[in-house]
């Protein structure tokens, strides 16, 4: 079978997104995708996702944050940029998502965007609602741990 020639081949556009979650909560590669494509669907419905095309290429994680580079046909960026800003949980864990930018090539967005903003993680105890508590730090948020899971503080919040 040929190939296409190359002013019939699909457009590509590459998405760097960062993901920031529980310290204690490690992201997953496929859960990540299956909830994008629900989003997708349930934003776009069935015709406007299978449109939209959006799939993980790359994706790292460490426990509270992670990195991904989806991939996206040329014209729908914005409808793209719209189903990552409606996802909110992954496998039942409260996640927030940002899209860092956008490229044509996936080395592009790599050297551009991915690996930036890295923030040290630090555990210490701090004094919060007048006990000490574990914690752990990042930059200047913290997320302090209770009896039922972590509260988001910040280092205002904390002594």
């Amino acid at each position: 079978m040929k190939h296409l020639p190359k002013h019939l081949q699909p457009r590509w556009r590459y998405l760097v997104v960062a993901a920031e979650t529980w310290p204690s909560v490690q992201l997953a590669r496929k859960p990540f995708q299956r909830a994008l494509w629900y989003s997708a669907q349930n934003l776009l419905g069935d015709s406007g996702s299978a449109a939209l095309d959006l799939s993980v290429l790359r994706f790292r994680s460490d426990p509270g944050v992670a990195e991904a580079v989806l991939r996206t046909h040329r014209g729908e960026v914005d409808r793209a940029r719209a189903v990552v800003a409606c996802v909110d949980r992954v496998d039942d864990d409260p996640v927030g998502l940002c899209v860092r930018g956008v490229s044509g090539t996936i080395r592009a967005c790599e050297e551009k965007y991915m690996g930036r903003r890295r923030v040290g993680t630090e555990e210490r105890d701090v004094v919060f609602e007048e006990t000490e508590r574990p914690a752990v730090v990042r930059g200047d948020r913290v997320d302090v741990r209770v009896e039922h899971g972590f509260v988001g503080a910040t280092a205002l919040e904390t002594e």
